[in-house]
């Protein structure tokens, strides 16, 4: 149900908020649990607070949070539509890439998100929310192209920083941005169809094996 939904949310965010267990804690203003609709269909992940971030507490505010929303726009959804979350919870000093034991001490938070939105498709934004599901792959070569496994897809994109920084992937974020609802919509298919939760729908091609090279 919606409120149960609702409250796990709240009780994850609860709990992250004072969080001790990385030193993340010990720089920042705010920790990032994540917001957005507790029965989202679509679910995004990027990797971790920055600088306005840290000083709201909310997640994808600066410029690469109005960039999402206009990539949201692309397809017709808002972020109140949507359930955005990071890998780490709170901001890395001076931005920099967030560290393993920081990713892995954030894990069970992300997790539980995951578990109480149920989400048909994940939107992995950038290197290291992909590397969840796609490990040892490059996003160079796979962003735009589903994953469909445990009864949902798993989409990785550029992140919205990257796009911003190198404006020539502008054109792929808004490409990849435009299948979403595409991938949404196999995925009800699939389900409809009573798939196997690991089989891809019959008109989209399996993933390829993927490498580093």
């Amino acid at each position: 149900m919606a409120e149960d939904r609702a409250a796990a949310l709240a009780e994850i965010a609860a709990q992250v908020r004072p969080c001790t267990k990385c030193e993340l804690h010990r720089g920042r203003t705010h920790a990032v649990p994540g917001a957005g609709n507790p029965n989202a269909e679509i679910m995004f992940i990027g990797e971790g607070p920055g600088y306005h971030e840290d000083q709201q507490g909310l997640p994808f505010v600066g410029r690469s949070g109005d960039y999402l929303v206009q990539l949201l726009k692309l397809i017709g959804l808002t972020r109140d539509q949507v359930f955005i979350g990071n890998v780490v919870k709170c901001r890395p000093s001076g931005n920099r890439d967030p560290l393993p034991d920081e990713i892995l001490a954030c894990k069970p938070y992300l997790d539980a998100q995951i578990a109480a939105i149920d989400p048909l498709v994940i939107v992995t934004l950038g290197r290291f929310s992909m590397a969840r599901y796609f490990p040892g792959a490059k996003i160079t070569q796979i962003h735009g192209k589903p994953k469909y496994d445990n009864g949902r897809a798993y989409y990785p994109m550029f992140h919205p920083a990257a796009a911003l920084r190198a404006q020539a992937l502008m054109p792929q974020m808004e490409a990849d941005m435009r299948r979403v609802l595409e991938v949404l919509a196999q995925v009800k298919k699939m389900r409809a169809a009573g798939a196997s939760p690991s089989e891809p729908p019959k008109d989209e091609p399996p993933p390829t094996q993927l490498s580093l090279f």
